[in-house]
């Protein structure tokens, strides 16, 4: 029965209708999508609805990709080295996800060098 309350609330069930739940899940990387296509070409201020299908193409892949690494490592854990043994075998974000964790070592290098030196 309780089951039945929740879906005659709405609670649970996916819409499109841009409700309060839902609303805030579209709006994750909307400005960052944005800023994206105009980077790549589109217009300063693109559609709104070219901005959601993409972020719901990118939420989508996100989770699909978390959900593949949660079962191929530890129970109840995801970790870099799932998501990089998940996208070995497509070279170009192999290449990007390398470059990016490397990048991320060099950052974190170069904070401890400025917070030792701070000291």
């Amino acid at each position: 029965m309780a089951e039945d309350s929740g879906a005659a609330s709405g609670e649970g069930t996916p819409s499109r209708s841009g409700t309060s739940g839902d609303e805030k899940r579209k709006r994750i990387f909307f400005k960052e999508i944005r800023c994206m296509m105009y980077g790549f070409g589109d217009d300063q201020n693109p559609y709104t609805e070219s901005v959601e299908l993409l972020e719901e193409l990118v939420i989508e892949f996100i989770s699909d990709l978390t959900h593949k690494a949660s079962q191929v490592g530890r129970a109840g854990r995801v970790q870099v080295e799932d998501i990089v043994y998940l996208i070995q075998k497509d070279p170009q974000k192999y290449s990007r996800v390398k470059d990016l964790l490397t990048m991320n070592e060099e950052l974190k290098k170069a904070r401890r060098a400025f917070d030792e030196a701070k000291f």
